[in-house]
């Protein structure tokens, strides 16, 4: 019964999520002729690929109760790195960009290890390598941007596949995948046990260590990849790259209805959240609304979304 209450609270968030974006969608086509047209939907979609990955990951370090506030950085360090293996060690552009996506990698399995192993809490842990990771980038580049991609390089981020942008196919496959793998599977079902009770998740025979270690590597390589893509998309790299986009990721994976205090989370509900916050940046600056003006309703969007999730929650339990 508590299992069928627990799913149906989290459709009923869903589905007040959906609707809303809905509304802003309509709301926001009548502010500007430009909003609600193919060409530009379609860019949207190149713009919110690196946090959409970056939430898809998040969503899962989230549901355990965990935060990853180093994935930025991670992002900053993997796209210089990116240029400085092609450009200054003499890698093929491939070879570089895998051996860039493996450092980031590293990254995260490095949180993970600090947070598992020595017991620190992944928002003290993630603050440090958060500072840690954005240093070795600025120390590495030199305050010096790599740029003269090949053209081939330019079809990741520049690219269409059928009339559709190439990232959105990636961010779409991965949220298929992290979906069915959050939804069906028995690792999916440990990450909710670890954030809903992780001293009972250990007693009961859950690798609760592994699966945390798992996850934050995981979140590494998800920021690797949106920083391999992110150069692909501008054309250059620099290592203040990725600043800030953790916030926005953790915005998509809250406002999608992920708890902050783990045990409950969808990656549907991310993907609203994250299609809902890129929207109104948009809708908004075509409608000619300042960016203070934006950030303010979309902390109100964020507040009135939270609230009524609680509100559901409370009557799902009644």
């Amino acid at each position: 019964m508590i299992h069928r209450i627990h799913w149906k609270s989290l459709l009923r968030h869903e589905t007040f999520l959906a609707l809303l974006l809905v509304v802003v969608l309509i709301v926001l086509s009548f502010q500007s002729d430009r909003f609600f047209t193919v060409s530009n939907l379609l860019n949207q979609g190149r713009l919110m690929t690196e946090i959409g990955l970056i939430a898809i990951a998040m969503t899962f370090v989230i549901a355990t109760g965990g935060i990853d506030l180093s994935v930025g950085s991670i992002l900053g360090l993997t796209a210089i790195l990116t240029g400085v293996f092609w450009q200054n060690i003499g890698l093929p552009l491939p070879l570089a960009a895998l051996a860039a996506i493996a450092v980031g990698t590293l990254a995260g399995f490095g949180n993970g290890l600090i947070i598992t192993r020595f017991s620190v809490p992944p928002l003290i842990a993630t603050l440090a390598t958060l500072a840690l990771y954005r240093g070795l980038a600025e120390g590495i580049s030199q305050a010096r941007s790599v740029r003269g991609y090949p053209d081939w390089f330019y079809v990741l981020g520049q690219g269409e596949v059928l009339g559709v942008p190439t990232q959105l196919w990636i961010l779409a496959a991965a949220a298929i995948i992290a979906s069915i793998i959050l939804a069906y599977t028995r690792w999916g079902r440990t990450v909710y046990a670890i954030g809903s009770n992780e001293v009972a998740s250990r007693f009961s025979g859950l690798s609760v260590e592994k699966t945390k270690l798992a996850l934050y590597t995981a979140s590494g390589f998800a920021a690797a990849v949106a920083g391999v893509i992110f150069v692909s998309r501008v054309s250059t790299t620099r290592s203040d790259m990725g600043t800030g986009i953790e916030l926005d990721a953790i915005t998509a994976v809250v406002l999608g209805g992920t708890s902050i205090f783990g045990g409950r989370g969808t990656i549907a509900g991310t993907m609203i959240g994250l299609c809902l916050i890129q929207a109104l940046k948009n809708g908004l600056s075509l409608a000619g609304v300042k960016g203070d003006g934006t950030i303010m309703l979309i902390g109100a969007v964020l507040i009135l979304a939270i609230l009524a999730s609680n509100l559901f929650e409370r009557s799902g339990t009644r």
